[in-house]
């Protein structure tokens, strides 16, 4: 069975340093509870998680269909619960694509794919939240 293991260690005030596959980045709270904002916040890190997985997964698919596109932006927004323990109870995924002439039923089936079969991030988040997309395309 696969596993995943990162390593997160306390710096000073709310910091820690966290190891994941051997690249470091720091999280932090921001200054109003004790943190000194030098880096993102854990909460955050989950929408970006979220961004990449299935960002991964629609450009994979995308290439093995042979869609041509210029760019591809994910924005993903949470919306937290106004009590504690605060999470996203709601989570908006916008993919953005950027080219000429695209098949939108191919980007609806990448998308979907993704979210309903391949992303792993995304499927456990949907286990606590509601997790909606939408498909954008500029030229």
């Amino acid at each position: 069975m696969a596993s995943n293991k990162v390593e997160v260690n306390w710096q000073d005030k709310m910091a820690f340093d966290v190891e994941v596959n051997g690249h470091h980045f720091m999280i932090d709270a921001e200054e109003s509870v004790g943190g000194e904002d030098r880096g993102p916040r854990p909460k955050p890190l989950m929408l970006a998680a979220l961004g990449g997985c299935t960002g991964m997964d629609v450009v994979s698919i995308l290439t093995k269909m042979h869609v041509d596109y210029e760019s591809v932006k994910i924005t993903v927004e949470g919306e937290l619960t106004e009590e504690h323990p605060k999470y996203y109870h709601i989570i908006t995924v916008v993919y953005t694509f950027k080219g000429k002439d695209l098949p939108m039923d191919k980007l609806e089936k990448a998308v979907n794919l993704s979210q309903e079969r391949y992303c792993g991030v995304s499927a456990l988040l949907q286990k606590g939240a509601k997790v909606d997309y939408k498909i954008i395309i500029v030229e």
